[in-house]
């Protein structure tokens, strides 16, 4: 037995009284390398001020970036029944969704949001990675289907954000189900003559990037983004070749018209406003009365 370490050490922690240090105060940059005070990251939207790295950012940050003042409208979505499988792995179903809910404070893995960007109407449905990531069950497509109604029926362009692993396996063909749900709806908010823009986030992958997140008008992905459909090493695996640098990254994408642009953080709010206006409120402003 080490004395020094067991009995001399813990004995003077007992009268100076130990130091209260969070374990989450400083981040390594995945882009750089370098160490960065947390409190400045996130006050810089979870972006590296040194290289400009991209780290996955909360749904509720991302929307009040969005948003006119950080102000916008929860929508409720239609309940869903849980567990319908009654699956259990490791864990019950259930309990893995009562303990996301417990950390992320989110209902399930979709948020549908709606306010005001530069004074014109937006409808939001945001993924919340953090919750199971971002996985798509029966709730999520409820959560897509009820953004497209909302924006139908308000007139109002709709906006996704997909940061998803793809379907959620708890959930089965229910999961898979929702692949032509979300295409539907998206179709739905085409018909009636309103824009449909998706923004690409780290990652959107599986079932995801195969329904609504490739079906945009305009598609968008901020820098570094992961987008595919099957993993790169499965793919490697299957056809027994090394894939080029960067593939499935959001750069290589625009290069291969995949995407339309490849956005900053901090330019997002100013694009979305900008490509909202000139695809529908531009046009559908009332003429000016002549004088």
């Amino acid at each position: 037995m080490n004395w020094l370490t067991n009995i001399v050490r813990p004995k003077i922690r007992a009268l100076v009284g130990a130091r209260e240090v969070p374990d989450n105060l400083w981040t390594k940059c995945n882009g750089c390398g370098q160490m960065l005070f947390s409190r400045d990251l996130d006050a810089n939207a979870q972006v590296c001020p040194l290289c400009g790295y991209h780290f996955r950012l909360a749904v509720k940050k991302r929307l009040a970036m969005i948003y006119d003042n950080a102000q916008y409208e929860t929508i409720p979505t239609p309940p869903v029944p849980v567990d319908p499988l009654k699956f259990k792995d490791k864990k019950r179903y259930s309990d893995r969704l009562r303990d996301a809910a417990a950390r992320g404070h989110t209902h399930d893995a979709i948020v549908v949001a709606a306010g005001k960007v530069d004074g014109m109407e937006l409808v939001t449905a945001a993924f919340d990675f953090e919750f199971m990531g971002g996985s798509m069950g029966t709730a999520v497509g409820e959560g897509l289907v009820t953004a497209a109604e909302h924006a139908v029926r308000r007139k109002a362009p709709l906006l996704a954000i997909p940061a998803s692993g793809g379907a959620r396996m708890q959930e089965g063909i229910l999961s898979l189900m929702q692949m032509p749900r979300s295409t539907v709806a998206s179709l739905r908010v085409k018909e009636a003559g309103l824009p449909y823009i998706v923004l690409l986030t780290d990652p959107t992958t599986g079932g995801v990037s195969a329904s609504f997140a490739m079906l945009g008008d305009i598609t968008l992905a901020e820098p570094g983004a992961v987008i595919g459909f099957a993993g790169a090493r499965v793919i490697e695996e299957t056809i027994r070749q090394k894939l080029p640098e960067g593939f499935q990254k959001a750069e290589y994408l625009l290069d291969h018209g995949m995407v339309d642009a490849v956005v900053k953080r901090h330019d997002l709010r100013a694009t979305i406003a900008r490509l909202i206006g000139l695809l529908y409120y531009q046009k559908n402003q009332p003429p000016k009365q002549a004088s």
